[in-house]
């Protein structure tokens, strides 16, 4: 009974992890990608990519700060695409950078894009073009590049001036001058015991905002408080399953005193028949944890493609550990019953 519990109890954990994996990887892929040290927002912005606007004199005010290497400009733009033979329309992200992304190579020709591989199951295919946004901008797909999402919604990753006409043409109140990108990515080392940060933002005089790639990362919508509510109904249900095998081996210990006092008159030491317990638990936990991770991975495969659901092997470690340490702990629970058996009375009370 205990490990069909601890089954169900794993393959929840693995469920719940992996949307929290796919919520974050599916929104965070195409900062991670980035190449540079920190990423420059516009100070008025508030640390969002959709609303930073930096002009070519701030731009030129970076580029001339001391510790600054290289520097690219970055641009988003969140768009619904027909996509040849279907009827819905695909959600991407059309991202116009200077800098390659780690996997995204040099930018392409105007009109052409490199995209998330994410956006096959929509339909997206090597050599198609793809109409975005009402204005029905053209994209033709040129290659394709793992894990860059952004906000749940395929990349598309194409030249700052494809991304420009894109804006202007399907969001005309936020369109954008030939010089003006979203942010800015800026490699470099900072200078005088200043970080980068500080250092590019005393150069344009406060002007900007700037945040190392995890900080911006984080500052992404949803993405900070995803993690935290998540975290908590994990950790949560890692309570349950202490709570699960601390009451099984309880009464598992009650029910088996009489052999314990058999044992113990025989030589047994406490240690050892600890021991037993708590491999006994390790067990359980083990072969629940197999069941959980096949019924996980069953319901992965049922589960339609827009389900930001992603069983990676980091989740599946970190589970097995989570459940091993909580039925180790779990089963310490006995060991009180376990060190106070008698021999000779256990034996009477069994007879």
């Amino acid at each position: 009974m205990a490990t069909v519990v601890l089954s169900f109890l794993a393959t929840l954990l693995l469920f719940l992890g992996g949307l929290l994996d796919g919520l974050y990887l599916g929104s965070t892929g195409a900062i991670r990608a980035q190449r540079g040290d920190v990423i420059v927002f516009s100070n008025g912005a508030r640390d969002s990519f959709l609303r930073s606007r930096i002009t070519a004199e701030v731009r030129a005010a970076v580029q001339s700060a001391e510790g600054v290497d290289d520097v690219g400009g970055l641009g988003f733009v969140l768009l619904g695409a027909q996509v040849p033979t279907k009827t819905e329309l695909a959600d991407v992200t059309v991202a116009g950078y200077e800098l390659p992304p780690k996997g995204v190579p040099q930018p392409p020709k105007d009109n052409q894009g490199t995209a998330d591989s994410s956006l096959k199951d929509q339909g997206v295919g090597f050599g198609d073009t793809i109409l975005v946004g009402p204005a029905e901008s053209p994209i033709t797909i040129i290659g394709f590049v793992d894990d860059t999402n952004f906000l749940q919604q395929g990349a598309v990753w194409v030249n700052l001036p494809t991304w420009r006409a894109v804006q202007n043409a399907n969001r005309p109140d936020s369109a954008v001058a030939d010089d003006v990108v979203q942010t800015l990515v800026v490699k470099g080392t900072g200078s005088g015991g200043r970080t980068l940060s500080e250092v590019v933002d005393t150069a344009t005089a406060d002007a900007t905002s700037t945040l190392t790639i995890d900080d911006a990362v984080l500052a992404l919508p949803g993405v900070k408080q995803q993690g935290q509510t998540f975290d908590q109904i994990i950790y949560s249900t890692f309570v349950v399953v202490l709570a699960v095998v601390g009451l099984f081996f309880s009464l598992l210990t009650i029910e088996r005193i009489g052999l314990y006092g058999v044992l113990k008159a025989v030589g047994a030491s406490t240690s050892r028949l600890f021991a037993g317990v708590v491999m006994q638990a390790v067990i359980v936990a083990t072969i629940a944890f197999l069941a959980g991770s096949l019924l996980a991975i069953g319901a992965a495969m049922a589960l339609p493609a827009k389900v930001p659901l992603q069983l990676i092997p980091s989740r599946f470690i970190f589970t097995f550990a989570g459940l091993l340490l909580a039925a180790v702990l779990g089963s310490a629970i006995s060991l009180r019953r376990v060190t106070r058996v008698d021999p000779a009375s256990a034996i009477g009370n069994a007879s």
